[in-house]
């Protein structure tokens, strides 16, 4: 039966993903079953989306009544869902202003957008540039992918958006040398992730805020993979009181249903987009409001951030032990439970070997296991994860 779906997919949709050789059919807390009803350890969690964990009865109740009511109306409305979700996600944010969008990269989009909008009403000139990472990931639409760091990435579709120039995260220097009087923006990962689980460290972005304010420039922060609690503050920057002028926010902020969002402080705000200036068709509407209004219940519900603090320095513990274990281990890096065992060599057929063990894993680069379980396992998880993982290690 696996195999007959996996030959129609294989049939029917783009080749653009190598997909792994499973059909996913249900899931269930932290583990998810195939269509042959096989059971998986799931520390992926649809890369740090579902952070609740599967088949949440409150966050699926929360749904099914929203789809019985009205599911899209569209941004010419005002709609209470969306309200809700933005009131309640600038209590967890700090910040003022909420667009919602349909995915991270959208929201990348529209921080480049608003800076660079910002940048104009002061000069009315369209020359500014922004600085970003190398080795960082901001999506594949084409703002997104102009800031991305990774020339494997965008190679084949140039010309990327222009005035974009490249400095190395956790390196002060090699941002001081990229700003001009043009410099509009300063953009990263505040945990770069496709890039390695490369955190931030507090001194750079304390440098980089303070540069940002002594020349006006806008600091944009990605908060896409590691935000919505999985550094142990609600969103990382948060950990260092370092807060940007723009964030964006995806992946867990609706816990599987597609939604994403740019914020902004009310200076940012009231001097960048305004009416026509940008929109959506889908962003913000009823189903994508509700789902982030639960989401944000249950988090201050659940204390989520709580469980978080207590569950990661045990998992740290207990992959630090693999470390110590395994040659080819180099070491382990991340924050919370966004985690990644550097390895000396490729790690693909580790996470196969470990996906027949019953185990879900992704890499961050070739040579990276990375590990963004749902937030809500416990002890018990990790110790299972262990056991799993060092067998297929074995």
């Amino acid at each position: 039966m696996m195999k007959q779906y996996i030959d129609e997919a294989e049939a029917a949709l783009l080749h653009t993903y190598n997909r792994y050789q499973v059909v996913l059919d249900k899931g269930d807390g932290v583990y998810l079953y195939d269509i042959e009803g096989k059971k998986y350890l799931d520390f992926v969690s649809g890369i740090a989306v579902f952070a609740l964990g599967y088949n949440n009865k409150e966050y699926n109740d929360a749904l099914k009544e929203q789809i019985d009511k009205v599911i899209h109306t569209s941004n010419y409305y005002y709609n209470v869902p969306a309200i809700e979700a933005a009131k309640k996600l600038k209590k967890v944010s700090g910040m003022d202003r909420v667009f919602f969008t349909n995915s991270g990269a959208e929201a990348v989009e529209g921080a480049i957008k608003a800076a660079r909008k910002y940048a104009y009403l002061k000069d009315g000139t369209t020359d500014h540039e922004i600085i970003a990472m190398n080795h960082s990931f901001h999506g594949r639409t084409m703002g997104a992918l102009s800031v991305t760091g990774n020339p494997k990435y965008q190679e084949a579709f140039q010309p990327m958006i222009g005035n974009i120039k490249f400095a190395d995260l956790n390196d002060f220097e090699s941002v001081k040398a990229q700003v001009t009087d043009k410099t509009c923006a300063i953009l990263f990962e505040t945990v770069q992730g496709e890039g390695g689980i490369y955190p931030a460290t507090e001194e750079f972005m304390k440098q980089v805020k303070a540069l940002c304010e002594e020349k006006d420039i806008l600091l944009i922060l990605d908060e896409i993979q590691c935000g919505m609690g999985r550094t142990g503050t609600m969103y990382a920057w948060q950990r260092f009181g370092i807060k940007p002028d723009i964030m964006t926010t995806a992946k867990a902020l609706g816990c599987g249903v597609p939604v994403g969002a740019f914020l902004m402080t009310e200076k940012v705000g009231q001097a960048s987009l305004t009416s026509g200036d940008h929109g959506t068709t889908y962003g913000g509407n009823p189903l994508a409001g509700a789902a982030i209004s639960k989401v944000l219940d249950l988090f201050e519900k659940e204390n989520i951030l709580a469980h978080v603090n207590e569950v990661a320095p045990y998992l740290e513990k207990r992959l630090d032990e693999l470390v110590e274990k395994y040659e080819f281990i180099e070491t382990r890096r991340g924050v919370g439970l966004m985690q990644g065992l550097v390895c000396n060599k490729p790690v693909g057929d580790i996470i196969n070997k470990a996906l027949e063990n019953g185990l879900i894993l992704i890499n961050a680069g070739t040579q990276i296991i990375r590990l963004v379980p749902p937030l809500v396992i416990t002890k018990e998880h990790v110790d299972e994860m262990i056991a799993l993982l060092d067998k297929s290690l074995a």
